[in-house]
């Protein structure tokens, strides 16, 4: 499984972190590289093309908030990014929703970051027909209105 990550500058020290941490997984850095202040949506942009183009499998995404990370990955045809806050809500928009991205706040710390991206690293996306059949709502939506 190769894994994407990137952030703006106030997500950058908690980056930094977590690859780290991520030593034995394979991970792709989109940026940015410093803490100097710097454009949310290139580095959202950047790794939701490589979601959208199979260069990875999962992305995760960090910012002041987390919100403007998720409303600009999710521009990309075929990311579905889900804001995060902690493993629950990770488990539930993989499996349900089967996210290919998560974004969080650099506020999470990183304790709660790994536990989150362990949750949506080994999270399978459900077999029910149920949530098949809505996510398949969404592209079919998503390629309908490019």
């Amino acid at each position: 499984m190769k894994i994407g990550i990137g952030s703006d500058h106030r997500g950058f020290n908690l980056k930094i972190q977590i690859l780290e941490k991520l030593k034995n997984t394979e991970v792709v850095d989109f940026g940015t590289f410093t803490s100097e202040s710097t454009d949310y949506p290139l580095y959202a942009f950047k790794l939701g093309e490589a979601i959208r183009d199979k260069q990875i499998d999962l992305g995760i995404l960090i910012c002041g908030s987390g919100i403007g990370m998720s409303i600009a990955c999710n521009k990309v045809k075929g990311v579905r990014c889900a804001k995060v806050n902690n493993d629950t809500e990770v488990k539930y928009t993989r499996n349900d929703n089967d996210a290919n991205v998560i974004s969080f706040s650099e506020n999470v710390g990183l304790e709660m970051a790994l536990k989150m991206i362990e949750t949506f690293m080994t999270t399978p996306f459900s077999k029910e027909e149920k949530h098949h059949r809505r996510v398949n709502m969404i592209s079919a939506y998503e390629d309908n209105n490019a």
